[in-house]
């Protein structure tokens, strides 16, 4: 019985205990909910805009911030820049070609009241704000300006979203379009229209370096022969001088001859001999002419005579021409050439 008892009293005991930690605990979670829903914080490049009783009280800025439990609530906007990228859709060109596009959209809150309070969720409408956009723009180019112009879809894009956007308290920095994707019968068509273009190309630069090799080839034959033609100019007037100084010394000498013959005469020392041989020397001149006729002095047959005692004079020594200065002058001159051309005939 006395065992029973102390048993008993400690039973009683431990009652007031257990209900005193439920308690505590109790306290704990309601102090814990108070604090979750009285204390929050903001992080840096956010902001919290605060409703009391369902109305717009308060935009606080990054730290720490109180709020009246079930009063107020609040709502954390991210203000930084944000790239949110499209899902892949179907547009349709100008040229009614259908391609794939997708693009990715940077934007920004400028005034979180009327990003919150102005349209319903701003980031499902910037979203399909997009898709519009880039049905509009698309239906306006053909597939080779798509292609070929990305900066001005993206410029176009950008303009045609910004003047929706603005009254969102949202702006868009820019919008890159990321791929175009056209069918898979149009992607072989403009691949073999491209190996078609190449070889155009190439057979054009070709026949471009085959024509400038022709003109350079062409522009140095003529140069050769501008060389060519130059050199045997020169040549030709070379020869021209030394023919013309040969006749002009030639003919000074025969000048001289003559004019010595011409004072032998004058003075009485000039011999018959002297006199044949240069009548000889004036008929050979007359034979070389290209005159069809030749005149043959009457005195043909004693020129003849003359001529073969004054070669017979000049073969024996020509004694008596060496003691005359005129017979010797006469004597050192070339012996008389036949005439070439025509038959003699008598005068």
């Amino acid at each position: 019985m006395h065992g029973a008892a102390i048993r008993f009293r400690s039973n009683s005991d431990t009652v007031p205990f257990m209900g005193g930690l439920i308690a505590l605990i109790v306290v704990v979670v309601l102090l814990a909910i108070l604090v979750r829903v009285t204390v929050r914080v903001v992080q840096q490049g956010q902001k919290g805009v605060v409703k009391r009783l369902g109305r717009f009280h308060a935009t606080h800025n990054p730290g720490l911030i109180f709020l009246l439990p079930i009063v107020d609530s609040m709502t954390r906007v991210d203000m930084r820049e944000v790239p949110r990228r499209g899902d892949k859709q179907d547009v349709i060109t100008k040229d009614n070609v259908a391609v794939g596009v997708s693009a990715t959209i940077f934007h920004q809150v400028v005034d979180v009241n009327k990003a919150l309070f102005e349209v319903q969720d701003y980031l499902v409408a910037i979203d399909q704000i997009g898709r519009t956009a880039l049905r509009a723009v698309f239906g306006t180019m053909t597939l080779d300006e798509a292609l070929s112009e990305r900066q001005k879809i993206n410029t176009l894009l950008s303009e045609h979203i910004a003047d929706a956007t603005e009254k969102w308290g949202v702006r868009v920095n820019r919008i890159e379009v990321l791929d175009i994707l056209p069918p898979q019968n149009i992607l072989r068509a403009m691949e073999e229209q491209k190996e078609a273009d190449q070889h155009k190309r190439s057979v054009i630069l070709k026949s471009e370096g085959d024509k400038q090799a022709a003109i350079n080839q062409a522009e140095g034959e003529a140069q050769a022969n501008i060389t060519r033609a130059t050199a045997q100019k020169q040549a030709t007037v070379l020869a021209a001088e030394a023919k013309k100084q040969s006749q002009i010394l030639e003919a000074e000498g025969e000048a001289a001859a003559i004019a010595a013959v011409a004072r032998a005469v004058h003075e009485g020392r000039a011999s018959s001999d002297v006199l044949a041989y240069w009548q000889l020397k004036n008929l050979a001149r007359l034979a070389d002419s290209p005159n069809s006729k030749l005149v043959v002095p009457a005195d043909f047959a004693g020129l003849m005579g003359a001529a073969e005692a004054l070669a017979g004079a000049t073969r024996g020594g020509g004694a008596e021409a060496s003691a005359n200065g005129t017979t010797g002058a006469a004597s050192s001159a070339p012996s008389p050439e036949p005439p070439r051309r025509g038959r003699p005939k008598a005068g």
